[in-house]
């Protein structure tokens, strides 16, 4: 793979140096600050459909006092739609991903952390990106989950060609009307499929990120090969409960999915399996920011300090089968969770890793119309 040096600096070598870090940490006490003790109210929450589970939610609510009102979303679209339809009301902790920083840079609808509040020394330092890239007249974003979209597949159904799978397999006529994916994901990873076989050159899809002339140049010609091949997709996905669903229930043997959701299902004894690709899986770092709007800012903080708490991070990625910043998180996650992140990346497949590159306006508009034209044809 090639160009991996991305605008939003999550570089691959750093990214790896610090997902060695995360595995290696050393747990801190599991404790609540005195800050989130002393906290009472509540907190309106809009994050990610699975990345609240049970275990987290119960041990904030009964430690601090504070009710957690959840509202889970499934896209970057929804929170930024959300947000701009309310000015900025109605949340006090938002989780936009980090590569999305030059979108919300113009929208003037998130308000800078008070850093001395926020134990950000107890994070990867690699992940710890707000500083450098979300800094809007200071820092607007903190790290909480990282996690990658690579391929999944029913073990009873499909046997990947190798060890790795392949983006391609989505779109594979061996496959066809048994395969998933989320529309705008799926075309990436169909074009990065489409460069392996020499289908495309090499290195169009991250050069389709540089100008408007070079995405249209590329994506013409990769949304052209989709329309050809849609008729091999089953199901087109939009969250993580659609991702589950396709492979329990809809006949789906392989898709291009997150990490999450099939490592969750493969927990509960499900025939499923996760893996980065032959091409490499995406990776993406899932953080925390406060809206304009927010009114409870105790409370946020307080939240922030829990999510930053070893123990309780490491429950959590037991349940959604993601990956924790926090150091020492892994500890908590037992074996399971190291048998899990074992199968997922094996061999060199972290150091295949390729980071989500960061998005202009212009680039996030021009795929939205690219994909509408896929999903529509």
């Amino acid at each position: 793979m090639t160009n991996l040096t991305k605008p939003t600096g999550l570089k691959r070598r750093s990214f790896l140096k610090g997902t060695a870090t995360v595995l290696g940490g050393l747990a801190a006490p599991a404790i609540v600050s005195k800050q989130a003790l002393a906290s009472s109210g509540e907190i309106n929450v809009m994050m990610w459909s699975d990345y609240l589970p049970e275990s987290f939610v119960t041990a904030f609510e009964g430690s601090t006092g504070i009710k957690l009102n959840f509202t889970g979303i499934g896209s970057n679209e929804e929170i930024i739609n959300k947000l701009k339809a309310t000015g900025g009301e109605g949340f006090d902790i938002i989780s936009p991903t980090v590569n999305r920083n030059l979108l919300w840079a113009e929208l003037g609808l998130l308000q800078p952390f008070d850093m001395s509040k926020i134990a950000i020394e107890k994070v990867n330092p690699a992940m710890a990106l707000g500083e450098a890239h979300w800094n809007f007249g200071g820092t607007c974003w903190v790290p909480h989950i990282w996690g990658t979209e690579g391929v999944a597949w029913r073990t009873d159904m499909f046997t990947p060609a190798g060890e790795f799978p392949s983006y391609y397999d989505i779109w594979d006529d061996a496959n066809a009307g048994k395969t998933m994916g989320r529309g705008h994901s799926m075309l990436l990873g169909l074009g990065l499929g489409m460069e392996r076989l020499g289908m495309m050159e090499p290195g169009s899809m991250w050069a389709a990120y540089e100008t408007p002339e070079k995405m249209d140049e590329v994506w013409s010609m990769l949304v052209e090969h989709a329309i050809e091949k849609k008729g091999n997709i089953k199901l087109i996905w939009n969250d993580a409960d659609t991702q589950k669903n396709g492979l329990l229930n809809e006949g789906v043997i392989v898709g291009q999915t997150w990490d999450g959701p099939p490592i969750a299902l493969k927990n509960e004894g499900e025939p499923v399996m996760y893996r980065a690709p032959v091409e490499g899986a995406m990776a993406w770092v899932d953080g925390m920011a406060m809206p304009t709007g927010a009114k409870n800012i105790e409370q946020a903080y307080a939240f922030i300090d829990a999510c930053y708490n070893p123990e309780w991070a490491g429950e959590a990625i037991k349940t959604h089968g993601y990956n924790s910043p926090v150091l020492g998180a892994d500890t908590y996650g037992g074996e399971i969770y190291a048998k899990n992140f074992a199968d997922a990346y094996p061999g060199e497949a972290l150091a295949n890793l390729n980071a989500w590159p960061a998005e202009a306006p212009w680039y996030s508009e021009k795929r939205t119309e690219f994909t509408n034209k896929f999903l529509s044809a």
